[in-house]
């Protein structure tokens, strides 16, 4: 088992029993760690090893705990603020203590009731587990050797511009929705799987919620159903043995987009498929 990190999932030996709980194996960097009564699941006994994320308590001990936090050391969350002291912003992250928003981490003062996407880190100098919403500290501008248009990425949607929504993409580097899409998003705040459209030449990537071709898959889609609509019969005589000069003839698409195209009626079960072609289902 490799050393304990503060913030993190961790899978740690039982070493002892104790009156509050059971005592993990921390190694020299936290030497013995409690986890609680109350995460001690039955049949726990000394020499197992039990998975934990690994926090520091009110009086800034290290403490086990087998609940999960909205988000660990290194990623962003979107996160309420649910109360405010001295010290900063505290914010709801799923765990019993609260997550610390420094003040000057805050590129402006947040209220009581209000959710701002956030870094996760420890910081070096108090060793705490903190938040930071200046976060072009932590989002690189440059995108990593070997990104390229269509890969697939997770993308975190940020904030509103002129021109689309910033995202962070892979909790590493900016992106960005142009307006086109913007429709179809989830709000500011939520994580989703995409597809980086194309790199540009300043450095910045364009981001898609659907895989490159997909919108001509889908315009094909409601072209073919719309062509078999305004048949008498609801048929039509091609099918994946016809030639592509037919089906381009017919349609205006090519044989690898129709056939695309017919198996996504075929899933939705709007079309049959015989030998002589294809029909609208009843």
């Amino acid at each position: 088992m490799s050393e304990p990190q503060l913030g993190c999932y961790n899978t740690l030996r039982v070493i002892a029993n104790h009156e509050a709980g059971l005592l993990l194996d921390g190694e020299e960097s936290f030497g013995s760690i409690l986890l609680p009564k109350r995460y001690v699941t039955e049949g726990i006994r000394v020499g197992d090893v039990v998975r934990i994320f690994l926090y520091l308590d009110s009086e800034d001990r290290p403490i086990a705990t087998t609940e999960c936090p909205y988000a660990v050391v290194g990623e962003f969350a979107f996160l309420e603020v649910i109360d405010s002291t001295r010290a900063g912003s505290f914010l709801d992250w799923g765990l019993p203590k609260d997550l610390l928003l420094p003040f000057g981490e805050q590129p402006k003062r947040l209220r009581v009731g209000q959710s701002t996407v956030v870094y996760i880190y420890v910081d070096k100098i108090s060793d705490r587990i903190v938040a930071s919403a200046k976060l072009k500290k932590h989002v690189s501008d440059t995108v990593p050797v070997g990104v390229r248009g269509g890969n697939q990425v997770s993308i975190m949607l940020v904030e509103k511009t002129d021109i689309g929504i910033r995202a962070i993409v892979n909790d590493n580097f900016w992106g960005m929705i142009k307006d086109a899409e913007t429709n179809a998003l989830p709000s500011i705040g939520s994580k989703v799987q995409g597809y980086v459209s194309r790199v540009r030449s300043d450095g910045f990537i364009d981001l898609s919620l659907e895989p490159p071709g997909y919108s001509k898959i889908s315009s094909a889609v409601e072209k073919l159903y719309d062509y078999l609509n305004s048949t008498d019969e609801g048929f039509l005589p091609v099918h994946d043995k016809s030639s592509p000069d037919e089906i381009k003839s017919l349609l205006g698409m090519s044989k690898k987009v129709f056939k695309q195209a017919v198996g996504n009626l075929y899933r939705d079960k709007k079309i049959t498929i015989e030998d002589n072609g294809i029909y609208l289902c009843d």
